[in-house]
Order: structure tokens, then C-alpha cells, then sequence
């Protein structure tokens, strides 16, 4: 089982940029997928960006973040970044990581950072 905590979270301006942690615990936590997930109020939540358990080229983003988002992972110390720049108040947002447990459906979420960027 992983668990996960999320921070970096805040209030930034129309073109700021802010960096979210996903914090894991678990020895094994190298070995999972980890995906940014984010939910506006009154909206469903929806994907944002994937990096592979290999890290490096297997990442994949949501055609709304592309180019202005990164994420990456840091296995040694079992956390994820997502790297935001060129922030707009469409991105406001309770942004959520998801760990996937490899050859299962069980994915494992943390209980999210709010993002707010105002205009």
C-alpha cells in the first residue's frame, strides 16, 4: 500500500508558477505510475499529466497543460513533482496525485493541494 501527501499548493497570479510535491511512502513506490489529477468546483476531476514508474520520457499530459507543465519524479526520495509555469485562472484547482499499483486496477489517491490562480 502507498500512501500519499501533496503540497506546494497556493494563490499565484495570471502567468506565475508554482511546483506540487506528491510525498510516498512505501519501498516499492518506484515501481508505480503516478499521475496529477485536478477538480474545479462544480466540475468533474479530470487527468493532467502521468509519469511512468522509468520516469524520464514516459510522461504524457492532457493537451490543456502541454508545454507548460512537467512532471517528474525523484525515486530516491519517493516523490513526484509537477512543475507549473504560465499559470491561468482556468488552472484553479484541488490538484490530486494518484499512485497505480503495478498488474491491478487499485490506484491510490492523496487528499490534494488547492491551487488558485487569480486574473
Amino acid at each position: 500500500q502507498v500512501q500519499l501527501v501533496e503540497s506546494g499548493g497556493g494563490l499565484v497570479q495570471t502567468g506565475g508558477s508554482l511546483r506540487l510535491s506528491c510525498a510516498a511512502s512505501g519501498r516499492t513506490f518506484s515501481s508505480y505510475a503516478v499521475g496529477w489529477f485536478r477538480q474545479a468546483p462544480g466540475k468533474e476531476r479530470e487527468f493532467v499529466a502521468v509519469v511512468g514508474w522509468s520516469g524520464g520520457s514516459s510522461t504524457y499530459y492532457a493537451d490543456s497543460v502541454k508545454g507548460r507543465f512537467t512532471i517528474s519524479r525523484d525515486n530516491a526520495n519517493n516523490t513526484v513533482y509537477l512543475q507549473m509555469n504560465s499559470l491561468r485562472p482556468e488552472d484553479t484547482a484541488v490538484y490530486y496525485c494518484n499512485a497505480a499499483e503495478p498488474g491491478t486496477d487499485i490506484g491510490y489517491w492523496g487528499q490534494g493541494t488547492q491551487v488558485t490562480v487569480s486574473s
